[in-house]
């Protein structure tokens, strides 16, 4: 799955912006609208309702940030506001942005009346052009002067949100003239939600009688699949199953199947969990000369033949794969292959339970895959293995496997020490039992 780009959200102080306070948090320069008009005899003060917010970035939702200005005797309106966050956004990976454009989306009323959306503005600074930098900030509604004004902003933040931390808000209320008649300080904490249902991972299993069931991640791994979906009957035509390209909750994801003639069948992701798939399509005949199929995330596939060679099968626009060519030899000493569950590569177990990753490398005419490293051993405890995308919170594609008693269980994905790569972390939680029920997983 694609990742969030590497930011870095900077808490310390750019010294165009503002001083730093000794040893604390970001102090924050007074607006130049202030500073032009004068500041009131009298500032009012500006109080957070039930203390700091958490904001999920992520599926949850909106989260309702609700503070009360009060403001002096005497002002003249329209009262406007705003408010800024005390980070500054670096720039993201190629020069761009490290957030979505609609990062954040928000309602925002005053006293009750609803002035509907406002906008953020996010801005990143970026080392190399050297432009002023400038913090994200929210305009809130222009209304009419009262002595006490209720301010709701809802905050529905999507995945890209996480990078900005922990910020507090400087909010300045400012009358008709400019000056600032009120201030005060809003503490926001955005934290990992769950990820979109495209960027979770699903796993399907087959039963004894040949139906097909459905398992979606929902992004908690203390409960990483929702109820298991019914997809079909039938299923047990076929002597191997393997995706292609990486199943996701969405009801992404495409797979390839093998009938016990030896003819491999095409079914494509719909993107409808309820039919996951679309109805199959012939690829061809004399795949029985396979002893393992095992996709590689881009919609290519390889094969292992009685004799240990590896054969690659490169997805083509107008036919499903071209020619194969040959990989290498050896890849008896596997007896579990699978796709990783992300666009990265091949997970082998040998036959001494030790795991492997096979990073891939590129497309035809270069090798697929980058020289193979060790996960760890003990792998020989369990009679199933599939590679998934992530069924977590970090994106990083994760491992499930069945042991003999039936339990499953689940690996976390990491990223390795150099020469890096993902894949499974050392340390596994259960999911559950029972999954001896089934024949098959992928």
């Amino acid at each position: 799955m694609a990742r969030v780009r590497t930011a870095v959200v900077a808490t310390v102080l750019v010294a165009a912006l503002a001083p730093v306070t000794s040893g604390g948090p970001v102090a924050f320069a007074a607006s130049p609208a202030a500073a032009a008009a004068g500041t009131a005899a009298e500032v009012g003060t500006v109080v957070q309702e039930g203390g700091r917010l958490t904001v999920p970035a992520g599926e949850e939702g909106p989260v309702t940030l609700r503070f009360t200005a009060t403001l002096p005797a005497g002002v003249q309106g329209p009262v406007t506001a705003s408010f800024q966050l005390d980070t500054v956004l670096f720039e993201g990976e190629a020069g761009s942005s490290p957030v979505s454009e609609d990062v954040i989306r928000s309602v925002c009323a005053v006293n009750g009346v609803s002035y509907g959306e406002c906008a953020w503005d996010m801005p990143y600074y970026s080392p190399i052009l050297q432009d002023p930098p400038v913090r994200p900030s929210l305009d809130l509604p222009a209304v009419p002067a009262a002595g006490t004004l209720s301010y709701s902003v809802t905050l529905d933040a999507d995945r890209t949100a996480a990078v900005l931390g922990h910020p507090d808000a400087l909010v300045e209320l400012r009358d008709g003239t400019g000056a600032t008649v009120a201030r005060g300080t809003l503490g926001l904490d955005f934290v990992v939600g769950t990820p979109s249902a495209a960027r979770r991972g699903a796993v399907h299993a087959r039963d004894e009688y040949g139906v097909l069931w459905r398992y979606e991640g929902t992004g908690d791994v203390t409960r990483p699949f929702a109820t298991r979906k019914r997809v079909g009957g039938g299923w047990n035509a076929y002597t191997a199953v393997v995706p292609i390209t990486t199943p996701t909750a969405d009801g992404r994801g495409d797979l390839v199947a093998r009938d016990k003639a030896g003819v491999l069948w095409y079914y494509q992701g719909t993107g409808k969990p309820s039919a996951p798939f679309a109805p199959r399509q012939r690829i061809g005949g004399g795949w029985n000369a396979y002893t393992a199929l095992v996709g590689v995330g881009d919609g290519g596939l390889v094969a292992r033949d009685g004799d240990g060679v590896l054969w690659r099968y490169e997805r083509k626009y107008n036919i499903p794969y071209g020619p194969r060519q040959r990989v290498g030899g050896g890849w008896n000493t596997y007896t579990a292959l699978t796709m990783s569950g992300a666009r990265d590569g091949v997970l082998g177990r040998d036959k001494d339970g030790v795991l492997w990753k096979y990073d891939r490398l590129g497309p035809v005419p270069s090798p697929p895959f980058k020289p193979r490293q060790r996960i760890g051993g003990g792998w020989n405890t369990y009679t199933a293995i599939a590679g998934t995308a992530e069924l977590g919170r970090d994106e990083y594609p994760d491992l499930v496997a069945r042991d003999r008693d039936g339990r499953l269980w689940l690996y976390q994905g990491v990223r390795r020490p150099l020469p890096g790569g993902l894949g499974p972390g050392p340390t596994r939680s259960l999911v559950g039992g029972g999954w001896n029920a089934y024949d098959l997983m992928f």
